[in-house]
């Protein structure tokens, strides 16, 4: 056999091993039959086009057109031409089954029936990457970027698989990696001939042995590096991250016919929305609603535990319907008062869950949204968010007694089981503790109370945003013991230990109340952002519960009667010292003793903050050389969105106290707003004023009036700095660029966004600076060069 047949043979092995990842994911598994006869039909006719010999891109071109065929014959062979030649109907009918296999992976749980839909997506996505990988490794002879469609295909899957045997498919895609580039090193060792080089390093090596030796070498590198890469993790158990770590569900950009919430975690985007140094006003609503101390904003539940992170469980999603159905476990005895909200949501706030009152029973949005029924929330369905939206929602407010809380019947069995379940690795103390805390209690109810009570009051906590508890399946037992945390650590602790007690218990994401403005609006600034744990009753339903010290309100069903309680009075704004109505965004009621001391605003309260690292975490020399390689090799496609992020942060960075760093402040910010408007495909005309520059950059990018008056503002500051004698500072240049941009980004299509965003045409500025640098560097060094030959003046030769 030929070194470039061994290599095709190789190649698709390699294919498969990789797919076998998919495998977990659909049920029954015969489909990778299908798709492994296929890939060698496909490397077959690799093999006979490279030996005829075609060129490269035809090679690949015959490979596709047989692997069209082939699906055809497969899965369209009744709208194909004759049964085998791909028409319109057949490649309509893909299309067909493309949506319906989309449907049908956000309709199923892992595994997932075999439909059509799916095995199209299956076979069709392997015999894709598959000759992609022939034909890097064979047809242009480079196996080592073949690995980058075998780390997508494994990648895929890993991402929706579940299961503690992912180290196999890992270890079944390295070794069919490493085989392939082993193959292609003999292949390139076969064509150098004899080796001539020294003696045998045996005695009585000839010269066969010793042209294996360069193989063999490359057998024990690959065989160290994959049993580092098994190993490392193995003894690397702080790796398991904290209870913030990304959760891997969340939002997804499904289809917008089904569809589960999956692939982000729901705190990421409110992580980077929240991620600012000052307190913005997030949103802001008016309720005809007399109180509004319990009228939480809660964005998504964070209902699946495993020890080390609460996270949303992958759920199903379905249409907005009209009217909500009851919320489950509501009874008709609960007294309830149904409100009316308008919500707005500032201009600069994405994000992918729609903030609501709990329980919302109807909601009128416009846009693309789907509804989760068990957590009762909205989400985002193809990149839509919450930016600049209005939307109104009636929703419940549920008063219980304490007596219905107290004589709640148990759970239902089902929803029990799913919400009490915690994981082997919790350590005991959480259990024991919990047990010790609600001893005195006879009922569910008493000991929510209790465990609320004794985090808030009597167990001796501390609230403080800056603290650093640690990461690992050992956190929580760490916050118990040090006592120092904020809103996550304490609803994630209490949610940890009602479950431990048998109380259904789940964690909710949103903002507190917020604070009463002179309009009659009510602001909700960032430092409102919370979290809080939410216990289930039977006949109540997922009832609020307020652990943290000095957030929020205490329910009005908890509350006790205790002189010199502590606990905030419900009458009295969540963010707010005052009764008195603010002009300005809240900020938070609660400072640490660093942050009154020396008189700064008090630190962000996002729930994103997760649980910090300790000495438990790995040491960082090992995180260096582990993470470092990977994230260099993945971000080389991302280095133009990198530079323009790095750009924009420059520019838009200076604020400039003197006349010349004013000046220069100006010049980069009207730079940025140039090269913004050329990523969205408006190239720089250098022959126009700066007025004249704006106005084409508002006509051709269809801006709103907000938006081109900001570029206006931007180039009228620019003309004061080319042409008047002592130009003025002008203030908020940066915010004008950045809502110009938003502009531009609103009214492109989303090709051109995404393009802007992975692949913007300003980052040829860099290719432009490296060589007007390689430019004057030559012309430097070839000067020096004829100073240094140049003969001096008055020194020929003699005679």
């Amino acid at each position: 056999m030929s070194g470039r047949a061994r290599l095709a043979l190789c190649a698709m092995a390699a294919t498969l091993m990789a797919s076998c990842a998919l495998l977990p994911l659909v049920d029954p598994a015969t489909w990778f039959l299908q798709a492994a006869v296929l890939l060698a039909i496909q490397t077959g006719v690799g093999a006979a086009a490279r030996r005829v010999p075609l060129a490269r891109p035809l090679t690949i071109a015959v490979q596709a057109l047989v692997t069209l065929v082939l699906l055809t014959l497969v899965f369209a062979r009744e709208q194909a031409v004759a049964g085998l030649v791909p028409g319109p109907d057949a490649f309509r009918y893909f299309g067909d089954l493309l949506q319906a296999g989309t449907d049908d992976v956000g309709r199923y749980s892992i595994p997932a029936p075999l439909s059509d839909g799916i095995r199209l997506m299956l076979v069709g996505g392997v015999v894709v990457v598959g000759l992609a990988v022939d034909a890097l490794a064979v047809t242009f002879r480079s196996a080592a970027p073949a690995g980058l469609p075998l780390l997508a295909l494994y990648s895929v899957a890993a991402g929706l698989a579940d299961g503690a045997a992912g180290w196999v498919w890992f270890l079944l895609a390295a070794v069919g990696y490493l085989v392939l580039l082993l193959a292609e090193g003999r292949d390139r060792l076969s064509q150098w001939g004899r080796v001539f080089g020294g003696g045998p390093r045996t005695p009585g090596a000839g010269p066969a042995e010793s042209a294996l030796a360069p193989v063999r070498t490359g057998r024990r590198i690959g065989a160290v590096a994959l049993g580092i890469s098994l190993v490392v993790p193995l003894a690397l158990p702080a790796l398991d991250g904290g209870l913030l770590d990304a959760a891997g569900t969340g939002v997804g950009s499904g289809s917008g016919g089904g569809g589960t919430i999956s692939a982000v975690n729901p705190l990421v985007s409110l992580r980077d929305s929240l991620n600012v140094d000052e307190d913005r006003e997030v949103m802001s609503y008016r309720t005809d609603s007399e109180e509004t101390q319990d009228l939480y904003l809660r964005i998504v539940s964070l209902d699946e535990f495993d020890g080390t992170a609460w996270k949303p469980a992958k759920r199903h999603v379905e249409d907005v319907p009209e009217s909500f159905p009851t919320p489950p476990g509501l009874g008709d005895d609960v007294r309830r008062t149904e409100i009316q909200t308008q919500i707005s949501a500032a201009n600069w706030y994405a994000q992918d869950w729609l903030p609501m009152p709990y329980p919302a029973s109807q909601v009128g949005i416009d846009g693309k949204w789907r509804f989760e029924p068990v957590g009762r929330t909205l989400v985002g369905d193809h990149g839509q968010t919450t930016r600049g939206k209005e939307y109104t929602v009636r929703s419940l407010i549920v008063q219980p007694t304490a007596d219905q809380l107290a004589n709640a019947p148990q759970a239902p069995e089902v929803l029990k089981r799913e919400f009490t379940r915690v994981p082997g690795s919790l350590p005991p103390v959480v259990a024991r503790t919990a047990r010790e805390v609600t001893a005195d209690a006879a009922n569910d109810y008493e000991r929510a109370v209790a465990l609320q009570d004794w985090f808030a009051l009597e167990g001796g906590f501390t609230y403080d945003t800056e603290v650093q508890v640690g990461s690992g399946s050992q956190a929580i037992a760490r916050f118990l013991r040090d006592k120092e945390g904020f809103c996550v650590h304490f609803s994630f602790a209490m949610a940890s230990m009602a479950r431990t007690l048998g109380i259904p218990a789940r964690v909710a994401v949103g903002f507190t109340p917020g604070s009463p403005q002179a309009n009659g609006r009510t602001s909700v600034g960032l430092r409102d952002a919370h979290a809080w744990p939410e216990l289930y009753f039977e006949g109540v339903g997922w009832t609020r519960f307020e652990p943290t010290p000095n957030r929020g309100t205490v329910p009005e069903y908890t509350r006790t009667d205790t002189p010199g309680t502590t606990v905030p009075d419900p009458d009295v704004p969540s963010r707010s010292s005052s009764t008195e109505p603010s002009a300005e965004p809240s900020s938070s009621e609660s400072c640490t003793a660093a942050e009154k001391k020396l008189e700064q605003p008090c630190g962000s309260e996002s729930p994103q903050a997760a649980f910090g690292v300790t000495d438990d975490d790995p040491p960082w020399r090992w995180l260096l050389l582990l993470v470092l390689p990977a994230l260099a090799v993945l971000a080389i496609p991302l280095l133009p969105m990198l530079w323009r992020l790095r750009a924009r942060s420059v520019r838009l960075g200076g604020h400039g106290r003197t006349e010349e760093a004013a000046a220069a402040a100006t010049l980069a910010a009207w730079q940025e707003l140039g090269d913004t408007a050329w990523d969205f495909g408006i190239a720089p005309d250098e022959s126009q004023t700066p007025r004249g520059a704006a106005e084409r950059i508002v006509r051709v990018g269809h801006l709103d009036p907000q938006a081109a008056a900001c570029v206006h503002r931007v180039a009228d500051a620019v003309e004061q700095v080319l042409y008047a004698p002592r130009p003025r500072p002008v203030a908020g240049l940066g915010d004008d660029v950045r809502r110009a941009a938003a502009g531009l980004r609103s009214t492109a299509g989303r090709g051109t966004r995404l393009r802007a965003l992975l692949a913007p045409r300003s980052a040829v500025r860099v290719a432009w600076a490296v060589s007007d640098r390689w430019a004057t560097l030559r012309s430097r060094a070839a000067a020096r060069w004829t100073a240094l030959v140049r003969r001096p003046s008055g020194q020929g030769s003699g005679g």
